[in-house]
């Protein structure tokens, strides 16, 4: 069901939204927990490091995907504001076709490279083999995961986000039951989690584009919309590629980073890579719920209603401060009973290691969260180079900080301070440029308000 975010209450609206969104995240993380938790439970201590080794290099694919999801969504979502529904329609089948474009060159890039990567990051040997293989499997996929992207991106921009849940959470709870059935009766080990996760994500891609080509058709136009157009082309790549530059940076920092873990060894990576999905699912939480308020900002733009902005990005940090609480929360507290989700063993260097991470990062949840809500304000204005600097900032902070810090006796305990010292820094710049925006936003309100208090008078006389 499509959603005017024009109307209503914007709190209201907003909440309705990006509820379900905060929903379909969760069950998309599982996809990476699951393989995580199983190879961990199921396989051991090294295919659980295999796995999150992987894992690092993998989030420049997801990058790439996450680029041509807020790309095409934003640009989707303010046609639909406006009204203009041709356009509209010319936008999403031109964001399929460069998406299919973009894929491929990915999947040659991948099959090729992968395995060099590995060894530049210094993946240990005994871990090197499973590295590869669930890396290979998992570049085979990635028309699905790409195609699933833009599909829920299309959803957004339309005001649903319950759909996308409900594909998410089908096909999530359908992993799990996977990865085990493969590992458990067939002996697959760390390929067994690949193909699961595989399998899944072609069912959910294929259902979601056929949702979308159902929705499309339902909308009408009175002359029929262009399969492509360049034009239309330049204004998605204005939005996905700044995105793409962005994310992109942050896995390739994040493989630097993980080039640092992994000298210390196989222990301290395993214990990092459960501690780290855990992170994941709450950054990349807040991530969505922020691609929600894009789609917000973006929608109430296109239909000439920058008043609704400020309410929204309010309504934004009020949510995502709430959700923070229990997270952090039990991060903090119960980090050990989390972890062991994915370990066997309730001590030793893995877990404390998780556990450590785990204590650091949950305080500044509130910060970060601020920090990605007001880069959703930027990106819903178009305000790319603002929201560049600001996450620039903090990746290269982190990164410095990571390396120059874990080379002192605070050892990798230093790599895990950095996150905290590069999300303020980035934070601040964030929302210094959201609050200018906003500012903006407020004054470009007053003007027509303005103008028409002004001519009111005039207009009376006339009738008079």
């Amino acid at each position: 069901m499509n959603k005017d975010l024009t109307v209503g209450n914007p709190s209201t609206v907003l909440w309705k939204f990006c509820l379900p969104m905060f929903g379909s995240v969760v069950f998309q993380q599982l996809y990476n927990i699951a393989d995580s938790l199983v190879a961990g439970k199921f396989v051991g201590e090294a295919a659980l490091a295999a796995v999150g080794n992987s894992y690092e290099i993998t989030l420049i694919f997801i990058a790439f995907a996450f680029g041509c999801n807020i790309g095409c969504s934003v640009i989707v979502s303010r046609f639909f504001g406006a009204k203009q529904y041709r356009d509209m329609k010319t936008a999403v089948t031109t964001s399929l076709i460069g998406c299919a474009v973009l894929v491929a060159a990915l999947m040659l890039v991948g099959l090729l490279g992968c395995d060099a990567l590995l060894e530049l990051i210094n993946t240990p040997a005994e871990i090197l083999a499973d590295s590869a293989l669930y890396l290979d499997i998992y570049v085979l996929g990635l028309p699905f995961m790409f195609f699933y992207n833009v599909a829920t991106g299309i959803f957004s921009a339309l005001g649903d986000s319950r759909t996308p849940f409900f594909f998410l959470a089908a096909s999530s709870v359908g992993n799990i039951f996977m990865d085990i059935f493969f590992v458990t009766a067939f002996d697959m080990g760390v390929a067994g989690v690949a193909w699961a996760t595989f399998l899944c994500q072609g069912i959910s891609c294929v259902l979601a584009l056929l949702a979308v080509a159902r929705r499309m058709k339902a909308i009408s136009t009175p002359e029929k919309p262009a399969l492509f157009s360049w034009r239309m082309l330049g204004k998605i790549a204005v939005i996905a590629v700044p995105s793409i530059l962005q994310q992109s940076s942050v896995s390739v920092g994040n493989i630097i980073i993980q080039s640092v873990i992994n000298s210390f060894g196989a222990s301290v990576i395993a214990g990092y890579s459960a501690a780290v999905k855990l992170n994941n699912l709450v950054i990349t939480s807040f991530t969505t719920l922020a691609n929600g308020i894009s789609n917000y900002t973006s929608q109430n733009l296109g239909a000439a209603k920058p008043e609704r902005v400020r309410q929204g990005y309010i309504a934004g940090v009020k949510l995502v401060w709430l959700i923070c609480v229990p997270l952090a929360t039990a991060y903090f507290f119960a980090g050990r009973q989390l972890l062991f989700l994915f370990m066997n063993e309730p001590t030793g260097t893995a877990i404390e290691t998780g556990i450590l991470f785990l204590r650091i990062v949950a305080p500044f949840y509130f910060v970060v969260s601020l920090k990605l809500v007001s880069d959703g304000v930027l990106r819903g204005c178009s305000l790319m180079v603002q929201f560049m600097v600001a996450t620039f900032a903090d990746l290269i902070l982190r990164v410095a900080l990571s390396v120059a810090l874990s080379a002192t006796a605070l050892g990798s305990t230093g790599i895990w301070l950095s996150w905290p010292i590069g999300w303020a820094i980035g934070t601040g710049l964030s929302l210094y440029f959201c609050l200018r925006a906003l500012g903006q936003a407020k004054r470009a309100a007053a003007v027509p308000e303005a103008a028409e208090n002004a001519a009111g008078p005039a207009a009376a006389g006339e009738e008079a």
